[in-house]
């Protein structure tokens, strides 16, 4: 079974509140806890599927639109666990690939970092760091199978799982037997979703295998820089973490320099959509093949 832990870890773990403010933001502030903290009192129960069968081919994908940015779940930075994370600036051509898992019954009906009601049977998800709302496409790596969802949540927050899954979407997916699965996620433009992204794939072919991403001839590693200084590096990869969710890595194989480096990319498509956050950032990586330890 997946390990659920989107939103309740994140209630419980949200930042604290300065002690000198106004009553109106104070006011404010206590009604966004109340949201991120509702189910801190409830008693601990098993998450799993519904009772019921469900009859997934039935439920549509989540159709992009245009939306404004969630008035909870937003914040710049946050903290859970010790690990501080980086809400992005905006999701424009985010492409990551990595481990989903879904949440279910433990969690229906209950609030979402955004403020949204939890449907296991609506196609939503969480993720630690893409802006509320998102809308993403979702294809699982071992069948080919793709969908869209509606990124609402905060999570997961269970070792380096890149997406929780509402129950609906990683049974379209044909994940439920394992709890997990290797996926690719990618942003969608609302605005041009009408026009380019629906006239080339419509919504009736999204559970059906598609030709994958064109994969590089060697592994690359982005390097993102290079420290005579241990903890410069390791800085820059805390940092780092809280923004990507690629595996980052600091070498040292020659003793002379540590050098913080993004990959394996297995990738185009990845290694594009890095190399634009990375440039957002401010960071200009330099490319490595084959062996991270160059």
């Amino acid at each position: 079974m997946p390990a659920f832990a989107g939103m309740t870890q994140f209630r419980k773990h949200s930042p604290f509140l300065p002690s000198s403010l106004g009553k109106k933001t104070c006011l404010a502030l206590a009604i966004t806890l109340s949201v991120l903290l509702s189910s801190c009192s409830t008693p601990v129960k098993k998450d799993g599927p519904p009772s019921y069968f469900v009859d997934v081919s039935k439920i549509q994908n989540a159709v992009p639109k245009i939306e404004p940015r969630a008035k909870y779940g937003n914040m710049t930075s946050y903290v859970v666990f010790g690990k501080r994370y980086h809400t992005l600036p905006s999701s424009s051509h985010y492409v990551a690939t990595g481990t989903a898992s879904w949440y279910g019954t433990k969690f229906h009906e209950r609030r979402t970092s955004s403020g949204e009601r939890y449907d296991m049977l609506g196609m939503t998800a969480a993720h630690k760091t893409l802006p509320l709302p998102t809308y993403v496409e979702v294809t699982n790596l071992s069948n080919g199978r793709k969908i869209i969802v509606k990124v609402n949540d905060r999570g997961p927050f269970e070792g380096s799982r890149l997406i929780d899954l509402s129950y609906a979407a990683a049974k379209k997916l044909d994940m439920l037997g394992h709890g997990t699965a290797n996926v690719r996620i990618a942003a969608i433009d609302p605005e041009t979703y009408g026009t380019s992204f629906a006239s080339k794939r419509s919504a009736r072919h999204y559970a059906h295998k598609t030709h994958p991403s064109k994969t590089l001839s060697h592994t690359l590693y982005l390097q993102v820089g290079a420290f005579k200084e241990k903890a410069r590096a390791l800085n820059l990869k805390h940092h780092l973490s809280g923004v990507l969710s690629s595996p980052i890595q600091i070498v040292n194989r020659d003793r002379r320099f540590y050098r913080v480096q993004v990959g394996p990319i297995q990738d185009v498509a990845t290694e594009h959509a890095i190399t634009h956050q990375l440039k957002g950032l401010g960071i200009h990586a330099k490319k490595r093949y084959a062996s991270a330890s160059r």
